[in-house]
């Protein structure tokens, strides 16, 4: 009892310092945004000497802020819709029909989760510009359709299989389609996993840097928060103070949004663990 004891202590302390370490750069961009330039550039890790409240309010103006912050909301809900939408749907047919042919096709849907972005991405952009999906907000949403489909039909996958086949069985002997079962019966059963697929993807989606430079990059009423924390860094000269102010300011909304959902995220982990 006692080594357990000692053992859960030692293991706490490892999360402490390992949760330090990762929130220590967070720590270091909030404290050089409210800096003037000249206190970043002499000292990054001390605290202001004096608050600086006139960047935010600077870089609120410079960037457009509320534009972009509509941008990323616009992004942000079509790839999350799509992606719950054709995911749930998929994995419910792939788990409910175990043939040769749905276990291909499963394989086939997580396997992109093994591919590096970086080896698809000029492919992609030429792609994309072939069906007029670059330069759009809409175009860039529907292109995390393809991204974050995998993950979520492995999550879903592995959850709808703890769902009882008989509930299917009823529904289909009352006369009820497949459309009928699965957006009555199954899908408001997936309200936990759903949860859980929604933070993990907007967290991603909303801070995404990559995928948006190569796309919407070129119009400025396409841009997105992290793209305009960009535009402070040049090649001769980098406006530190202000490009720490804009990716706070970018970030803190899918920081919020994580703290508020973060309990379904662990109702989603552990009614899929215990189903069944």
């Amino acid at each position: 009892m006692k080594k357990t004891k000692i053992g859960l202590i030692l293991l706490e302390m490892i999360l402490i310092v390992a949760a330090a370490i990762f929130i220590y750069p967070v720590f270091l961009m909030v404290i050089n945004s409210l800096k003037p330039f000249a206190e970043v550039v002499t000292d990054v890790i001390a605290l202001p000497k004096k608050i600086e409240f006139q960047n935010y309010a600077y870089v609120t103006e410079k960037i457009n802020f509320v534009r972009l912050f509509f941008n990323n909301l616009t992004i942000t809900t079509i790839g999350l819709a799509g992606i719950i939408l054709f995911s749930s749907m998929g994995a419910y047919i792939l788990s409910r029909r175990n043939t040769k042919f749905t276990r291909m096709a499963y394989m086939f849907c997580i396997i992109p989760m093994l591919i590096p972005f970086q080896t698809i991405m000029i492919t992609l952009l030429k792609v994309a510009k072939t069906f007029h999906l670059s330069d759009s907000l809409w175009g860039l949403g529907i292109q995390y359709w393809g991204f974050g489909i995998p993950m979520a039909v492995f999550i879903y996958n592995g959850f709808i299989k703890t769902i009882p086949r008989e509930i299917d069985e009823s529904a289909t002997i009352d006369g009820a389609s497949t459309l009928t079962i699965f957006f009555r019966i199954i899908f408001p059963l997936l309200k936990p996993v759903t949860a859980t697929v929604a933070v993990l993807d907007v967290m991603w989606i909303w801070n995404d840097f990559l995928l948006p430079m190569l796309m919407v990059n070129s119009r400025p009423q396409t841009k997105t928060l992290t793209l305009a924390a960009y535009t402070f860094v040049g090649q001769y000269n980098t406006n530190w103070h202000y490009a720490m102010t804009a990716m706070v300011m970018a970030v803190v909304p899918s920081i919020l949004f994580f703290i508020v959902m973060q309990k379904h995220i662990i109702k989603g982990v552990v009614a899929g663990a215990v189903k069944g």
